[in-house]
């Protein structure tokens, strides 16, 4: 039987894209109010709640632990000519979460 806990954050970012994989130190840690079972194999789903800046938001989850899991805020930015990048700072959203065992 699944386990799910929820809940809500606020994000924003002020530091420039991440590209270095492994590297936490511009993510926000985030702690379930209750643990999951010790061992359990736990998903995280976000997605932003609200519309503050101009720019798409974009999400990115990492260290998934049954204790918790870190996220970060980026801005995506799209060009006319498809090109596809994140400039990494964006505005406050309020950003939900589900978290749940499989």
């Amino acid at each position: 039987m699944s386990m799910i806990q929820t809940g809500t954050i606020q994000l924003n970012s002020n530091s420039p894209v991440e590209t270095t994989g492994g590297d936490l130190s511009t993510f926000t840690r985030v702690i379930f109010p209750t643990p999951f079972p010790a061992g359990s194999k736990v998903i995280v789903l976000p997605f932003v709640q609200t519309f503050n800046g101009p720019e798409t938001p974009g999400l990115r989850i990492a260290d998934v632990t049954n204790e918790g899991f870190s996220i970060r805020l980026n801005e995506v930015l799209l060009s006319a000519v498809r090109n596809i990048k994140s400039d990494g700072t964006h505005a406050a959203e309020t950003v939900g979460w589900l978290a749940s065992t499989v």
